[in-house]
């Protein structure tokens, strides 16, 4: 029996499903797995969900793969459909500061008591089915999956963990699936080439199932293609099967932002504003307005304008998200190259500064390389520190010595991000800007500073995770 799992039926209380939770290897946070076979398989998340009475069978879904901008994707699509009236699910990782942020209807996380319930109906459907050695996201996906149905949304938006093939989300029909920039990232796990990344992305797709997508690399493309072709679904791209423009241009009421238009037979979307900073969100947009048509073309009724006004009511937290005005801080969760290399376009149009401090920290497994030679596109300065929440966290010193060999701009590291901000407060005036990124851990422990100071992180909870005990690193 697990820690926290008390009889006759349920955990005692909520931080004991908590407890449990955590237990569970978190592949997230996990330094090397050593058996990724054994590590991503559907079975164990299928027992469960058959023995909660497959509540997937029982929801609307749209599926969400790609590289970056999935989490911005689903946080536009949510609010087109609400415009709509529609009761929405996402499902999203990883979280910032509560786990309860990846599961939320509408705009709200999942209530603490509802998490409670679903994690002790979820550890009952474990123990019941003989399922063992399950995982931290597979438990998650079956509470949310479990959660939607009970609370009978109209419609659930599920974010791919990891690739797309054995990711526990997979185990959906969804009336589309969306796949957003794909570009390097996990390349230990999903391939070295974007064409084997791309065929692990292209796993979600099912028969018949409509597939849209962001524009792509030729090789990505093909492999898309190819894969939609063989599973016999129908795929179209944004600027190839549908007919879709953006600009930039600032305004009064809007200042600097993007407006998109899409135009399919059944939809006419002009002039659209992109409700998130940057080009990239551009495509991020014409893709929700690709689902929305999608799901038109299968007999839903979403009017043009509710979409719209909808898409207007977007928050999204951890995308460059300011949370200190003096001195101005932003902080974003982008961690490859691809994402970092977006924000560093961005900020000097978005944001007007003199000097701009890169508070910069990623985890050993990534591209640290790529992702620094795109932070030295327009970074002035650049500490290098680490996030307490991530195991596998690069050295600071490591991350300065392989800048310095690319760049001779100024570098300090930090060996936490409390002392890297001291750093950063000393070196800018109010005309400069501070921009924390390079790990979604980095962006959580950042914004848990400042927008919950004293507030989830002084009881395990609220945590984004726990210091020790039940969140030990396997």
């Amino acid at each position: 029996m697990h820690a926290g799992l008390e009889e006759p039926g349920s955990f005692a209380d909520y931080p004991g499903a908590l407890r449990w939770l955590f237990d569970h290897v978190d592949l997230e946070r996990t330094s090397r797995i050593r058996d990724p076979e054994q590590a991503f398989r559907l079975d164990r998340t299928l027992a469960l969900l058959k023995q909660l009475g497959n509540p997937q069978d029982h929801l609307r879904t749209v599926h969400i793969a790609g590289t970056k901008g999935k989490g911005s994707t689903a946080a536009m699509l949510a609010a087109a459909l609400t415009g709509c009236g529609w009761t929405v699910g996402q499902y999203t990782s990883p979280h910032l500061i509560d786990v309860r942020e990846r599961i939320r209807i509408g705009s709200r996380d999942i209530p603490e008591a509802d998490l409670h319930r679903a994690l002790t109906e979820v550890a009952w459907a474990a123990r019941a089915c003989g399922v063992d050695h399950l995982h931290f996201f597979e438990i998650l996906t079956a509470a949310g999956l479990h959660y939607f149905a009970q609370q009978a949304v109209d419609l659930a938006i599920m974010e791919v963990g990891l690739g797309g093939r054995l990711d526990a989300t997979n185990i959906i029909t969804p009336e589309v699936c969306a796949v957003t920039q794909i570009s390097f990232d996990h390349m230990d796990l999903l391939g070295d080439t974007l064409g084997a990344i791309a065929r692990e992305k292209a796993g979600i797709f099912k028969p018949g199932v409509p597939i849209v997508s962001t524009p792509q690399a030729e090789e990505v493309e093909a492999v898309l293609r190819q894969e939609a072709d063989r599973v016999g679904a129908p795929i179209r791209f944004l600027e190839k099967e549908l007919a879709f423009s953006s600009r930039f241009e600032t305004s009064p009421r809007h200042g600097p932002h993007c407006r998109i238009g899409l135009e399919t037979p059944r939809t006419a979307f002009d002039h659209v504003r992109v409700p998130l900073w940057g080009e990239h969100q551009a495509l991020n947009c014409g893709l929700v307005l690709a689902v929305v048509d999608a799901l038109r073309e299968r007999g839903q009724a979403l009017r043009e304008d509710a979409v719209v006004e909808g898409l207007a009511q977007t928050t999204l937290h951890g995308r460059l998200e300011q949370v200190c005005e003096s001195p101005r801080i932003l902080i974003d969760g982008a961690h490859n190259t691809a994402s970092i290399a977006a924000i560093m376009r961005t900020l000097p149009i978005y944001v007007p500064y003199d000097t701009l401090v890169v508070v910069f920290g990623c985890g050993r497994d990534k591209d640290a390389k790529g992702m620094l030679k795109a932070v030295s596109m327009a970074a002035d300065k650049i500490i290098f520190t680490r996030t307490r929440l991530n195991p596998r966290a690069a050295d600071p010193e490591a991350l300065a010595e392989q800048f310095a060999e690319m760049s001779g701009k100024m570098t300090q590291t930090a060996a936490t991000l409390g002392e890297a901000l001291d750093l950063a407060r000393r070196a800018v005036t109010r005309a400069d800007l501070v921009c924390i990124t390079g790990s979604f851990y980095l962006a959580g422990e950042a914004r848990r500073m400042f927008i919950a100071p004293g507030g989830p992180a002084a009881g395990s909870h609220g945590r984004a995770y726990p210091d020790d005990g039940p969140n030990t690193p396997r």
